[in-house]
């Protein structure tokens, strides 16, 4: 009997569909499987351990391990070492199963199993890659699609709702697909932004947009790309702006689609940003150009599109994002004295982040939208992408135009938009990972950062040296009524006297 491509496979789902596309895949996935679901229920316990999640009523911790009760009756229990953010254990059991026991007749039960498929599959594909040469235009994509488990701490990583197994290896960065984007014409009376009235689609997205907008008209492809990280925003192979898509297709904890509010802001933070980091070595890569089809619904997130400027490097310079940076494979290859990297990253990362918060804007600063750039191996600027996450106060910058949720007046708002990126995650990851591969001492790395922070002297710096460190409860969002609305869970601050 045909095995029918279905969206959102499971593990075996993927494994017969696989039978079809790539039978020579079977084996290797098959061999990853176990490692795949052991890297998702650890994310799971992380989860236990520290987040607010529905029905829980009690943890108890003794003798390394953590017990965990909920209001209906069940209990988990677990190495806690295998909850710690970025753990490297590998603790045997389902993930699926375990959320099906835990919250049973939710989504995240299917999320969960798209997630354990494609991280095999990811696994099942991966072969060792050295870093592209300087210069080369393409070598960003290239490095972005090295990365391969996504998501460091949720456990939705690899989550791929609405796509077949097919979709998935077609277009998803993991897989280093080259595509072209579909370029469609849009009447001038449709057109929302200051683009011109074509609409660049993703591939899988196009194909559902001619079908119910029938006035949309095919006008071409473009050259071909390469989606990054995210899947997609994609880049020219042979260089040139970035291109971010709207995919109606669940990654981690969200649709990702191009706001509105997106189009409108984009210019306008560019040009504030710019000005803002003009004395900093922190870059922002500009949105230059955005817009979005209007249907019965105004401009719509579904058909929209933002350009953004590519990075620009000097002779030997190579741009990595933090995500791929904090990986083993480039760090062994990057790094040989971890005391020196951090106080590198002090200078022209987190340093450049707490003047830019001074200055009324808090950067989003984590793994997917953050870029180190290396010359001779050694870190000498950032550079930040995707406005779309930032918050603004208000009483710095009172008339500047936004929509959406961007402005606040609250500081501590910010100050968490901050540090739950670039401190709970970003620093932890590099730090826990420097520990492991180099044996260099946490202590002391957590010290650089702090030194580094304190040298600015700018008026959060006490907030952020002892604060719990914010991360956010992905796995808590997931279950929640609305999914979208940020919630945190915290941890001692390692900088804390």
């Amino acid at each position: 009997m045909r095995t029918v491509p279905q969206p959102t496979a499971d593990p075996a789902r993927t494994r017969a569909e696989l039978t079809a596309l790539r039978p020579d895949l079977i084996p290797r996935y098959d061999a990853a499987l176990p490692g795949a679901r052991a890297a998702v229920l650890a994310r799971l316990y992380g989860a236990l351990e520290r987040e607010p999640l529905p029905g829980l009523s009690h943890r108890k911790h003794g003798n390394g391990r953590t017990e965990v009760t909920f209001r209906h009756g069940e209990t988990v229990t677990y190495p806690t070492a295998a909850a710690e953010p970025f753990a490297q254990a590998e603790p045997p059991g389902d993930p699926v199963e375990l959320v099906q026991r835990l919250w049973p007749g939710t989504p995240l039960r299917d999320e969960i199993a798209n997630s354990v498929a494609n991280l095999a599959l990811a696994r099942a594909v991966a072969t060792p890659a050295d870093l592209p040469e300087p210069g080369d235009p393409a070598a960003l994509g290239k490095i972005e699609q090295m990365l391969v488990d996504g998501h460091p701490l949720h456990p939705c990583c690899r989550t791929r709702t609405g796509m077949t197994v097919a979709d998935v290896l077609a277009y998803a960065p993991e897989h280093r697909p080259l595509i072209r984007l579909r370029r469609l014409r849009v009447p001038a009376d449709r057109w929302h932004g200051t683009a011109q009235p074509i609409l660049y689609a993703h591939p899988w997205q196009a194909t559902r947009l001619l079908a119910r907008y029938p006035w949309l008209t095919n006008a071409g492809v473009t050259r071909p790309v390469r989606p990054l990280m995210s899947l997609r925003t994609v880049a020219p192979i042979s260089g040139g702006p970035h291109i971010k898509t709207a995919v109606d297709i669940q990654m981690t904890s969200a649709v990702r689609t191009v706001s509105p509010a997106a189009v409108h802001n984009g210019p306008r933070l560019s040009a504030l940003l710019t000005r803002l980091t003009a004395d900093l070595p922190l870059d922002v890569l500009t949105e230059t150009e955005a817009g979005a089809v209007i249907t019965e619904h105004g401009p719509d997130r579904h058909l929209a599109h933002l350009i953004r400027q590519a990075p620009r490097l000097g002779p030997g310079e190579t741009a990595i994002p933090l995500g791929v940076l904090a990986t083993t494979p480039i760090l062994r290859k990057t790094v040989t004295d971890p005391y020196a990297f951090m106080s590198s990253l002090g200078t022209v990362l987190f340093a450049p982040l707490a003047r830019v918060l001074q200055r009324g804007i808090a950067l989003e600063a984590h793994g997917q939208n953050t870029l180190i750039v290396l010359a001779g191996g050694h870190p000498v600027r950032t550079l930040y992408r995707d406005l779309g996450g930032i918050r603004v106060h208000t009483a710095h910058h009172p008339d500047l135009d936004l929509h959406g949720d961007l402005p606040t007046d609250d500081p501590a708002e910010l100050r968490t938009k901050l540090a739950a990126a670039a401190l709970g995650t970003v620093a932890l990851q590099l730090v826990t990972a420097l520990a492991h591969h180099h044996d260099a001492e946490p202590a002391r790395l957590w010290t650089i950062i702090a030194a580094a922070l304190r040298a600015t002297g700018t008026p959060d710096i006490p907030h952020l040296l002892t604060d719990p460190l914010p991360i956010k409860a992905t796995t808590a969002m997931r279950l929640a009524a609305d999914p979208l609305t940020d919630q945190w869970t915290h941890l001692p601050n390692p900088m804390a006297a």
